[in-house]
Formats: C-alpha cells, structure tokens, sequence
C-alpha cells in the first residue's frame, strides 16, 4: 500500500515537471518569435529590407549583405532599439559597392654624389627598363636604386609626358630633387650662380610638356670668392670699383655707401659671397677708399688680408705719410698694408720694354713687343693657343735683352687677362699692366682684377678698363620667346610662304624666307612654337583641315631640314576655321591661305604650397609656369582622300 502511494507521488511529480518543460519552451518560442518579428518590423518600416532576422534563445541575429558600412551601422541600431543592444548579435556583410579610386602615381628623382635613388608608385604598364636605361642615359651611368613600386590601374593622360621631361632635366641637373605627378613636376635644385639659375630656369620652363604644371625651386647660394678681392681705382678724376666683394648685405651696402662718398657714380655691383678673411672687412674696405680719395687719385687693391695701396704721383711725401700712418693705425687686425708713392720718372719710350696682346672682335689674337729668350716666345705662344686657338694666334715678339727679372710673369698674366675678353689689348711694361676692352662676363672685372693681385704681387700696379657689353654675353643676349615672335613675324611682312596648288609641296620661291626664318630660330634656342597652317574656303572643310595640317607639318619639316631645334615645336592645321580677310574676294582668299608662327604661351597657374622637401634652402621665389597648347599633330591625309579633294583643293 505504501509502495503504490509512493508511485503516484513520483509520477505525480513527473507529470508536473513535463508540463513545466512544456511550458518553458512554449514560453522561449513566444519570446523568440516575439522579438524576431518586431524587429523583422522595424527593420521593413526603415526600408532595410535586405536583412535577414533570426533568433535563438534571447539572442537576435542580423545577417545579409549591406549595401555600405552606414546601412549595416542602420541595422544595428534599429534592432538595438527594439531588443537590448546586447542581444543583437552582427552576422552582416558589407558590399564593395564603391570602386576603389585609384591611386595618384607619383615618383620622387632623387640625384646626389651617391647616385640616383627613384622613390614612388608608377603604373604597371610603364616599362620600368627602359626607365632606367634612359636615366642612366642622362647621366653618364650613375647607380640607380630601384625603390619604385607598381600598380594595375590605368595610366593617366599626361604621365608619361611628365615623367620623359623629370628624364631630360635630369642631365643639367647634377643635385636635385624631382618629384614627378601626371600633372605637376617640382624640381628642387642648385645652381652655381645667378646666371646659371636663370639659365636653368628659362630652360626648364621652355621644355615643360602640355597640360603639365611645373614647379621650379632653384637656388643660387653665395659664391665661393678665392681670393677675397676688391679694387678700388681713381683715375683722371673718376672713381670706379675693378672689383668689389662683400660677406654681407649690411657689409655691401657700408662699402657702397664709401664708395659714393669718394666720387662713384651710378649702380655698384659688389659680389656677396664666401671666405671673407675676417669679419671686419667692410670697415677696412671703407678706410682703405677714405685714403684713396684722401689722395684723390690711386688705387686700393684687397687680395684676400693683403692691402696693397698706391698713391698717384702727385701726392706729396708727407701727405702720403700721414694718410698711411693714419691708415696703418686703424686697418683691424688682420690685414696687412702695401703702401707705394710711385716716383715721377720721365721714361725714354724707345728705350722702355713693352710687351702687347691683341684680340680682334673677330677672334685673331696677334703678340707683340719683347721677349727674354726664344724659350719664353715659345711659351706665350704655347699659352695663348691653349687659352684661344691654334689658328688664330699670331706670335711676332721678339728677343730682347735686359729684360725686367719678373718680365715672363707678367707677359704670361697678360695672355691669361686677355683671355677673359671678347675683344680688347693687354699692355705690359716694366711697371705696369694695363686690360683695356669688351666681354661679355658681367663679372670679367673682378676675376682680372683678382687674378693679377694673385700673379703680381705686393704693390704691383695694373690699369683695367674692361666694358660689359650684354650683346657680347651668352645668356643675356639670348632672345626672349616674345622677341623671337616678333622677329619672325617682322620677316614674314611683305614675304609669304607658298605651296604648290592643292599640295603639301613648298614651292621653290619660298625658300628664301625658310632660310631667314631658320636663322632666327637658331639663335632663339629651345622655345614653344606652334607652326599654324590655314587655308581658304574653297573646297570642303574637312579635306582644308587636313591640307592645312600637312602644310603646317611640312614647314617644321623644312625648318628640322635647316637644323632648327624644332622638339618643342607644333604644327597644327586650322583649315578655314580662322580667316583674316573676307573669303568672298581673291585677295581675301590669298591672305587667309597663310602659315603663322605664334609662341605657345602658359597658362596662368594658382600653384599649390608644395609639401616636398627641399635640398637646399631656396634663397629666391620659386618660378610657376603653366600648361602648354596642343602638341604636334601628325595625322597626315590619305593618299585616296587627297586625290578626292585635289579638284576642289586647286584654288588653295
């Protein structure tokens, strides 16, 4: 009896903790069905239909592809605001629905005295090899280190046009920095001087290719002046620098300031530069010309701490004595004095050696006047061919005796003066040496006048009186691109290029004027220049375009012909897209069929603050030149269209 009761307790119990399991299950189904649907629901009513919504337990899964990472984040947040936030459980994608941009190719050129490093991403498709080849090409062989990347993306427009330029600038760019974008190049560099930074500079920004903005940043840190020279002369009343270097601005302008006081006149230029003797060479400068006009005549020569003064022969014993007393006392320390009053001694002039060297403006050089020795005439000789050229020397001095001990020396200084003109003498004598002509070095004067303090020594006495003449210089006399237009334009007034009718061909007439023209273009050097062919308007327009393009073309073939620089030059042809005249009347049609040379002029450029390192600190403005016009144009006519168009072309 008591057996059974037992049972049916425990069976009773049994049967209750079924109904509760029952229960349990029914009850997490309901949750679970419950909060998979609301936020099923608020995930419709927010338009993020493309989730799927799944629940386990108390936890809610969010699966499916979101269109981005913001709709995925939408997804989150709307579940979150339905459920608790922590039982949502992100199960999502996100799809790459955006095409990665590609990237901005880029090359840094970097040349030192190591070598060549290349830094950068560049497209796949650009052929590395013959990369390298050609920048060892344009240096002589330099090392390359090779740290470029690759990309398969497509190559933009204007990259290769940029980066062929970075390779041509290299070879005239022996340190440097060039970074190298498809639109934008950016050269860091340093020049030797300011001529050469112009230059450069002018070189550059001739060359720069289309739709390629070009950033220069050339520098031209102060020269190393060896010896430290400056010469101060007053002659016949006027007063002149032969030279003039200073260590500072402030410097510069004390010694200036001096040098008006004493009787200059006009612009000064004095040389900022490196290897002053002493930090207190403008005051020795000043108190050295304060005694030349004290005198009011003479000469003050500077050779590094050596300061060799001369009187001119007017000046008493005891004004000479006081003014270099006074002069000695108050030089800083340092610098050394070389005072002479020379003697007033009438010469027998056919008794007084001579020595002379002549530059013609044509280029023949002619010695004359006397020698020690057969050897010495041997060694002028041998010097002035070395310093000229063999077949211009003419050497007639002859053998004499009695001569000055230091007498090669001087004749030998002379040539090297000479060489420093365009055309001029040298005069020698046994106590002085005198430069008298034209160059076309702005800084001829200082260089001869340094170089014979150097060669001469203490006291010596020695007259320049060289001219700078800027027609006579290589860089200053260059044309600008403004002046070559206008040149060529001026020559075709009254003149015009013909062709034969219906034809590319230039008639035999007008080779003349393509020679004149040539001439011009020779000395212009590297300029953009578009070559423009226009036509009247008889015929059909295409087949006038294409005439005009291949006259166009043919004339910088003409011009490449009569060794023109014609690389940065383009033909395009214009048809009868730009007439002049009104093509209603044969005069008019006459003058619309013409070729025109116009300078490609760039465009103005808002250039961004460049973010590159430089070199060398830039001591000058960087110099902004912009895109350029159409490039050269080849498309030639075909043979068949030509022949159609022939008939219609005649009149052109």
């Amino acid at each position: 009896m008591r057996l059974s009761s037992t049972f049916a307790i425990a069976l009773l119990f049994a049967g209750a903790a079924g109904l509760c399991v029952v229960g349990a299950n029914f009850a997490v189904s309901a949750v679970e069905d419950g909060s998979r649907q609301a936020v099923d629901k608020e995930l419709t009513a927010q338009d993020l239909n493309w989730t799927e919504v799944d629940a386990n337990g108390l936890q809610i899964f969010l699966a499916g592809t979101a269109p981005s990472e913001a709709a995925r984040f939408n997804a989150l947040t709307a579940a979150g605001g339905v459920v608790d936030a922590a039982r949502v459980i992100d199960q999502m994608l996100v799809a790459d629905s955006i095409v990665s941009a590609p990237p901005r190719f880029s090359i840094e050129i970097l040349r030192h005295d190591q070598g060549i490093s290349l830094i950068g991403l560049i497209p796949i498709e650009t052929d590395r090899e013959a990369l390298i080849a050609e920048i060892e090409d344009a240096t002589d062989g330099e090392p390359i280190a090779d740290l470029l990347e690759a990309a398969d993306y497509p190559v933009p427009a204007t990259w290769e046009d940029a980066l062929d330029f970075a390779v041509r600038s290299l070879e005239d760019l022996p340190r440097t920095k060039i970074s190298v974008e498809a639109d934008h190049v950016s050269v860091t560099a340093m020049a030797e001087g300011r001529a050469e930074k112009a230059t450069l500079e002018s070189d550059l920004a001739r060359d720069v290719p289309r739709d390629v903005r070009l950033k220069l940043d050339i520098s031209a840190p102060r020269p190393v002046i060896t010896p430290f020279t400056l010469r101060f002369v007053i002659e016949n009343g006027t007063a002149r620098f032969d030279a003039c270097s200073a260590d500072s601005e402030k410097a510069r302008n004390a010694i200036i300031k001096a040098a008006g006081q004493a009787g200059v006149d006009g612009k000064i230029d004095c040389t900022i530069g490196l290897g002053v003797p002493s930090p207190n060479w403008a005051k020795a400068a000043e108190l050295a010309i304060g005694a030349v006009a004290d005198f009011q005549g003479g000469s003050v020569t500077f050779s590094d701490a050596d300061v060799s003064l001369i009187a001119h022969e007017g000046v008493s014993q005891n004004h000479f004595d006081d003014v270099v007393g006074q002069l000695e006392t108050s030089l800083p320390d340092v610098f050394t004095l070389h005072a002479t009053l020379p003697e007033q001694v009438v010469l027998d002039a056919d008794n007084t050696p001579e020595f002379v060297a002549t530059l013609s403006p044509e280029g023949l050089v002619q010695i004359r006047g006397q020698v020690g020795s057969e050897r010495s005439r041997q060694t002028v000789d041998s010097l002035a061919k070395a310093r000229f050229a063999s077949d211009v020397v003419r050497t007639q001095a002859r053998l004499a005796e009695a001569l000055p001990h230091n007498w090669p020396v001087r004749t030998l200084t002379g040539i090297e003066a000479l060489a420093y003109l365009s055309s001029g003498a040298v005069t020698v004598t046994p106590d002085s040496l005198s430069v008298q002509g034209k160059t076309g070095q702005p800084d001829a004067s200082a260089k001869v006048s340094a170089m014979l303090a150097d060669k001469l020594g203490e006291g010596a006495q020695f007259d320049i009186n060289i001219s700078y003449i800027e027609a006579l210089d290589p860089v200053a006399s260059l044309p600008t691109p403004d002046e070559c237009e206008d040149r060529v334009g001026q020559m075709q007034r009254g003149r015009k290029i013909n062709f034969e009718p219906g034809s590319p061909n230039v008639d035999e007439q007008s080779g003349d004027i393509l020679d004149d023209i040539a001439e011009i273009l020779k000395e212009c050097g590297k300029i953009k220049l578009e070559i423009g062919g226009h036509t009247d308007s008889q015929g059909r327009e295409e087949m006038n375009q294409q005439l005009s393009q291949t006259r166009a073309q043919a004339i910088l073939n003409e011009l490449r012909e009569r060794r023109v620089l014609t690389s940065s030059f383009t033909a395009v042809g214009y048809g009868e897209s730009q007439p002049i005249e009104d093509n209603k009347t044969e005069e008019g049609r006459e003058a619309n069929r013409r070729i025109e040379f116009k300078l490609i002029r760039p465009a103005p450029i808002v250039e961004e603050e460049s973010t590159l390192d430089a070199i060398a600190e830039p001591v000058d403005q960087p110099l902004e030149a912009g895109a350029e016009r159409e490039a050269t144009q080849e498309t030639q006519a075909e043979e068949d269209q030509a022949e159609e168009g022939e008939a219609t072309d005649e009149q052109n």
